[in-house]
């Protein structure tokens, strides 16, 4: 009978261990699954951080159509105001030239 029982009783050790390396190895590889997807995945941190370099070059972009548009603005206000300012920008811009004046292009 003793060493029926110590056969038995090795037996079920032997399935106590299998059953926890078992259960370790399924906790483990389901941790390193939650890593991988955290890191990876399509809300990971790999994503994130390509979406914050994208929101800082929108900033960036937004910013600088603001100062053009307001740039736009105050020359849209300059033309609005004062004609020879506009006269100004014609002739320098687009060649424009009063009658009986001429206009001389040469490179610099």
């Amino acid at each position: 009978m003793s060493l029926t029982y110590k056969f038995l009783r090795q037996q079920v050790e032997k399935e106590k261990k299998k059953k926890k390396f078992i259960i370790s190895t399924i906790l483990f590889l389901s941790f390193l699954y939650l890593i991988i997807i955290l890191i990876f995945g399509d809300m990971g941190l790999v994503r994130y951080k390509e979406l914050k370099n994208t929101k800082f070059k929108l900033e960036a972009q937004v910013k600088e159509i603001e100062n053009e548009n307001k740039h736009l603005k105050n020359e849209l206000a300059k033309f609005n105001e004062d004609r020879f300012y506009l006269e100004k920008y014609a002739r320098e811009e687009f060649g424009f030239a009063k009658r009986d004046e001429y206009i001389f292009l040469y490179d610099r």
